[in-house]
């Protein structure tokens, strides 16, 4: 194993240097696109579309982006729509790990178009989903197995989103959340390598500056971390309004008796008005989010940014369009997170530390965590992209919050359910596997039920019979000359009825036979139950190896997993409530 994730490891730092070019390049197509679309020049110079001046006639700009998106999605791929993570997930989940060669340069090709044109998108989805697909290419070119060819996939996400905003840990977090599903070495060392190495290629590129300027703040304490937990609370009721709308949207635009092609189209004709009424729910909006946390854009012109935002965004992507949903959940949290602190500030004195500029971090932190259910990415990335270590506590209690919101309210995240909708399970709760913790000597019965190799089938099945036994499978042990009972094979009861009375055990028996050893984990022998298809593992010890001390089969598998998932109230019966168990009366 060892080796391999040496391997995986370099093929990972090549996936980070690529993804820091990618971002480059993909922030040059955008201005360029951006450039032409709004100001009819030939300069890739970086420009906000807000600062256009065609008047009505802007709103045609992203309806002709929808347009020709719609054209690639039907003649290139569908696979460019969306938001690039959930269709991610499911490449893990259902094929193992593939993704189309051409998605590497059609997504961010769909995604320069879209976002250049006034698509109010980040440009971090689309070059996640470009890096997930350059690992998956990487990984179908090489002799890797399924699950190496996942975490290629995540190490290239997790390398796109830290060249974008120089977050490396936040995007580990990311990738562990939402793409590995597994917190193991020999994943989670390669998504590290190429998020380091990501890092670095984006600070030789544009320094070690934040990627949003937020000014020093005051730690919070007391009233101001419980009205920092109260606006999570709220960010979290309206994460899960967000959700359900933007799918609601999807569902109507599939019921339009037109064809997909031309449905982008009609997502950048809102686009566009939205565009000419609030021109800065326009492009990426990065600069709107430094707004928001530097002070500069509160209250009520906070809340109407982040509403047109929130329309914009919405019916955009329910078209089916190319581009990410970070940045404009990062929006839309920051602008309601802003007008609750602007609210609340009065009311709360200076000297608990509340401040309406983290209030605007809280709620961009708490409306992704919320949707997306990625809290520990969410905390983290709002604190790597400002550098304020003073926020910590208050993005940990307001994310916590509206994790907790969204986890009692909707059943499945912005990430999956789309995937539950095509029949596809994608839990983002983990555990320890509860095979792997359990040794076979602790599943085993100690008491298995053998047959002499010697006796004849006849009177091994009438004693089996007269006994009672409904077990399957037997271990066969030969006594040999001087009485000791060593393993010889197994025989299962098909193989029993199938043979002649007459003849002896040992002939029918399976030699030799597949063991388990007292010393090894239950999840060792199940896997080895599988890789041989048996149902049964007599088991012993290494230095017996065929002196039979114990029985594994498949029923000792599913009783440790129902112990396992059984909670605690069920394991020791203890009431709900009060939630001090009352001591248990000894008998006088």
């Amino acid at each position: 194993m060892a080796p391999r994730v040496v391997v995986q490891c370099l093929l990972a730092g090549t996936l980070g240097l690529a993804a820091g070019g990618i971002a480059r390049l993909l922030g040059v197509a955008i201005a360029f696109v951006t450039n032409l679309a709004f100001f009819h020049r030939l300069t890739a110079a970086p420009v906000s579309p807000a600062t256009n001046t065609l008047g009505v006639w802007v709103i045609v700009v992203p309806v002709i982006g929808g347009l020709v998106v719609g054209l690639m999605a039907q003649h290139g791929s569908q696979a460019i729509r969306g938001h690039g993570i959930p269709e991610a997930m499911e490449r893990v989940l259902l094929h193992d790990s593939h993704i189309p060669a051409r998605l590497t340069w059609l997504k961010p090709l769909s995604a320069a178009i879209a976002i250049g044109t006034g698509g109010p998108f980040g440009a971090e989805g689309p070059i996640i989903a470009t890096g997930d697909a350059l690992g998956s290419l990487l990984g179908q070119f090489l002799r890797v197995t399924a699950g190496e060819r996942k975490t290629l996939l995540a190490a290239g996400a997790a390398a796109g989103m830290t060249a974008t905003f120089g977050t490396p840990v936040a995007a580990v977090l990311l990738a562990v959340e939402l793409l590995l599903f597994e917190y193991r070495p020999r994943s989670l060392l390669p998504v590290i390598t190429a998020a380091s190495v990501a890092g670095a290629v984006r600070i030789a590129q544009s320094g070690t500056a934040p990627a949003f300027a937020m000014p020093a703040v005051a730690a919070a304490h007391g009233p101001a971390l419980a009205l920092y937990g109260a606006i999570g609370l709220v960010v979290g009721l309206a994460s899960v309004g967000i959700t359900r709308a933007l799918y609601a949207i999807e569902d109507r635009f599939e019921r339009l008796p037109i064809s997909s092609t031309w449905w982008p189209a009609l997502g950048g004709l809102v686009v566009g008005v939205v565009g000419w009424i609030a021109p800065h729910t326009l492009g990426v909006g990065y600069d709107n989010i430094d707004a928001l946390i530097d002070g500069r854009l509160v209250a009520t012109a906070a809340l109407v940014l982040g509403l047109f935002k929130l329309v914009s965004w919405s019916i955009a992507l329910g078209s089916g369009t190319s581009g990410g949903t970070l940045a404009p959940l990062f929006t839309v949290g920051g602008a309601l997170g802003a007008f609750l602190g602007s609210v609340a500030a009065p009311f709360v004195g200076s000297d608990w530390g509340f401040d309406p500029r983290v209030a605007a971090l809280v709620g961009m932190s708490a409306m992704f965590a919320g949707a997306s259910r990625a809290l520990l990415a969410s905390v983290v990335f709002a604190f790597e992209s400002t550098g304020q270590a003073a926020t910590l506590a208050p993005l940990l209690l307001g994310g916590a919050a509206a994790y907790l919101v969204s986890s009692l309210l909707m059943k499945h995240s912005i990430m999956t359910e789309k995937m539950a909708r095509r029949g596809t399970r994608a839990s983002l709760e983990y555990g320890v596997d509860p095979l792997a913790q359990i040794s076979v000597s602790e599943a085993a019965s100690d008491r298995p039920i053998v047959l002499a190799a010697d006796e004849t089938v006849g009177a091994a099945r009438a004693r089996l019979r007269d006994g009672g036994v409904r077990h399957q499978g037997f271990p066969v042990l030969d006594y040999g000359g001087a009485g000791r009972a060593e393993l010889l094979g197994v025989v299962t009861r098909r193989e029993l009825d199938a043979a002649y009375d007459d003849q002896l055990v040992r002939t029918v028996a399976q030699t030799p036979a597949h063991v388990a050893y007292v010393d090894e984990s239950v999840r060792e022998a199940a896997d080895r139950m599988i890789a041989r298809g048996v149902g049964r593992l007599p088991v012993v010890t290494r230095e017996e190896p065929r002196r039979v001390v114990g029985m594994l089969t498949r029923s000792d598998l599913l009783a440790v997993q129902a112990t396992a998932n059984a909670s605690d109230e069920e394991r020791v019966r203890l009431r709900p409530w009060p939630l001090v168990a009352r001591p248990v009366r000894q008998p006088t």
